[in-house]
């Protein structure tokens, strides 16, 4: 990532032009940006927002760098965001329904005619839907900014790097480490189950350290140690069939079922 990337359609004062879109989401991370810039109002004074429908009414699309919130869950949701993507000189995918289909997702696993009566009723037929998918399942995504919500501190710091031209500093190790750093109990030797070993840090170890086990919110790390991870299910009494419902509530739109993570 080169600081020629974001030297686009630059606006008169020379800041890089920014837009926020989203597809299939709750737009609580756009809410998390919105209150991140309260305590970081350097950042405006960085860029101009030409687009963000969550916090005023823009429709620029004239921009520089793109932070899309949402899965795609439409067919005619692929042709707004190639349409992005082929403006942006960086799509950012925001958030974990972005970044891995996220909740949206567990629609996945049911027959997806049946996920539509269920949820339209008679009517099932007017909506057209299919299997919800992350942002790179279609466009090619430059960076991540992960969670659900996003981590406002990591979002200034994801905006920080990108502004000079640098790879956003998404750490690539799991949850596991920052509970220790922290000094938490595991929350399999208090009878509980965690993603903790498999899933991506960055959040502070946020759930755990209040007694609740990570459910993967941030998705997988790129290598997870698969054999430690069925260490400590064995440790726990616990198979992988076990705690599927916990991988699967933030990451169904990974492959399940073949034994590998």
């Amino acid at each position: 990532m080169s600081n020629e990337q974001v030297a686009g359609h630059k606006s008169q004062n020379g800041k890089p032009k920014v837009a926020f879109f989203d597809f299939a989401s709750c737009e609580g991370c756009q809410l998390t940006v919105v209150d991140s810039l309260y305590d970081h109002l350097d950042l405006l004074d960085a860029v101009e927002i030409v687009n963000f429908r969550e916090a005023a009414t823009l429709d620029g699309w004239d921009f520089d760098i793109a932070f899309v919130e949402g899965s795609i869950t439409r067919p005619k949701d692929e042709e707004r965001l190639r349409r992005i993507r082929e403006q942006a000189k960086i799509l950012v995918a925001l958030g974990a329904c972005a970044d891995t289909g996220c909740v949206n997702a567990l629609k996945n696993l049911q027959p997806p005619d049946e996920v539509r009566r269920y949820v339209y009723g008679e009517h099932a037929d007017w909506y057209e839907t299919y299997a919800a998918r992350p942002l790179s399942a279609v466009v090619k995504v430059d960076a991540v900014v992960p969670g659900c919500p996003i981590d406002r501190e990591e979002f200034v710091e994801v905006v920080k790097a990108l502004l000079v031209g640098k790879k956003p500093p998404i750490p690539d190790y799991p949850v596991c480490v920052e509970c220790k750093l922290k000094g938490n109990v595991c929350i399999f030797h208090v009878g509980g189950i965690c993603m903790g070993p498999v899933t991506r840090a960055g959040c502070g170890a946020i759930c755990p350290t209040y007694g609740d086990g990570c459910e993967g919110c941030r998705g997988i790390i790129p290598h997870p140690n698969e054999n430690a991870m069925e260490e400590v299910l064995d440790e726990a009494g616990l198979t992988l069939d076990d705690i599927m419902h916990y991988f699967t509530m933030f990451n169904a739109y990974r492959e399940v079922g073949t034994g590998k993570w």
